[in-house]
């Protein structure tokens, strides 16, 4: 069953959490990784984070990861 929120030219991904290919909202976020305040500003890295339309559950991924 498609999801009522599909327009076209939506890119659909496989969500885990419904099991099928949904719409999601996708951002880039710079999350710092480093729990050391002194060492925050040099532990920032961009993420792809993806947000399935239907249930909500979000997905992030380290961009610059090889």
């Amino acid at each position: 069953m498609s999801s009522p929120f599909v327009a076209d030219g939506d890119e659909l991904e496989p969500c885990e959490s419904c099991g099928r290919e949904t719409p999601h909202e996708v951002r880039i976020e710079i999350r710092t990784e480093s729990i050391e305040r002194e060492n925050a500003e040099f532990s920032r890295e961009p993420y792809r984070v993806a947000t399935c339309v239907d249930c909500g559950t979000e997905s992030a991924i380290r961009m610059n990861d090889a």
